[in-house]
């Protein structure tokens, strides 16, 4: 494969991994700051231990935050997952996929204005015919969200477009990144956990742990992974439309797994959302 379809593969790949990120966590039936601290510590736990070996069987030798651009990307990566969480528990599921979905729109601003890099005709054409079908994902479901959540959800979109921003202009490999970036909402939730053990007033509570910890050591990993990685061959706004997957199929895993069925515009938006992805990807795979 040449790097633009390496690109298009991984980021499908991480886009797949992240749709199963809000099921998952609602699977746990956890309180918020329980939910974040073993998401987050099971991830980092993870990052670790991939890293010793990839540096001690493979051939490479990645680094974990590479110099001062890992260190700003990390840290957007970090607070956005508070911020995603925080939504998740704060607001409606339509409102935060429909905001996060703003993320590619994000990344074509800031690669515009930062990296001076014009998205393509058939990259805003794809996502104008994204934006229409996630519309009609969620509309109807907007009114019953709360300000709080969704101002979280547009923090989260907002800060991972500027670590797509900036992974994009150092073009090194930040694969590890947004892994070891989630150090901090990890020390963040069981700093309000090991709080709330003193005060008396509760601790870790998660029904069903293992789906948390499932979701935290082995899908987040590998959506964040490869995620992480499409900038090194693709642009930022292309990247960001892989985060649409999320939009696409977590109604489906929520559909399958807790009967909640779907309406009509959430079919008929997904079925937008979908062609659109596949018309962009053989578009691009054909130009190169």
């Amino acid at each position: 494969m040449n790097d633009h379809t390496k690109g298009l593969v991984l980021t499908s790949i991480g886009g797949l991994a992240l749709s199963f990120d809000v099921p998952l966590v609602r699977l746990g039936q956890g309180e918020m700051w329980s939910t974040v601290a073993v998401r987050s510590t099971a991830t980092f736990a993870a990052a670790i231990l991939l890293w010793l070996l990839v540096r001690r069987f493979g051939s490479s030798r990645p680094v974990l935050i590479p110099g001062k651009a890992g260190l700003a990307a990390g840290f957007c990566y970090g607070i956005s997952t508070i911020a995603f969480l925080g939504a998740v528990f704060n607001t409606a599921t339509a409102n935060v996929v429909f905001i996060v979905a703003s993320t590619p729109m994000y990344a074509a601003i800031l690669g515009w204005l930062i990296l001076k890099e014009r998205p393509s005709p058939s990259t805003l054409i794809a996502m104008l015919v994204m934006f229409s079908g996630v519309g009609l994902i969620v509309s109807g479901g907007l009114a019953g969200g709360h300000i709080l959540g969704d101002t979280l959800a547009t923090t989260a979109s907002f800060l991972l477009a500027l670590a797509i921003t900036l992974s994009r202009a150092a073009r090194i490999d930040m694969g590890f990144v947004p892994l070891v970036a989630t150090i901090i909402p990890a020390a963040v939730g069981l700093s309000f956990v090991g709080v709330s053990l003193l005060a008396g007033t509760g601790g870790f509570s998660i029904a069903n742990p293992f789906w948390v910890l499932f979701d935290g050591a082995i899908m987040m990993p590998l959506a964040f992974w490869c995620l992480a990685t499409g900038p090194k061959y693709l642009s930022g706004s292309e990247v960001g439309m892989f985060y649409l997957l999320e939009t696409i199929l977590a109604p489906i895993w929520v559909w399958l797994i807790f009967s909640e069925v779907p309406s009509s515009q959430t079919l008929l938006g997904g079925s937008i959302l979908v062609l659109a992805l596949i018309g962009y990807s053989a578009w691009q795979m054909r130009r190169v």
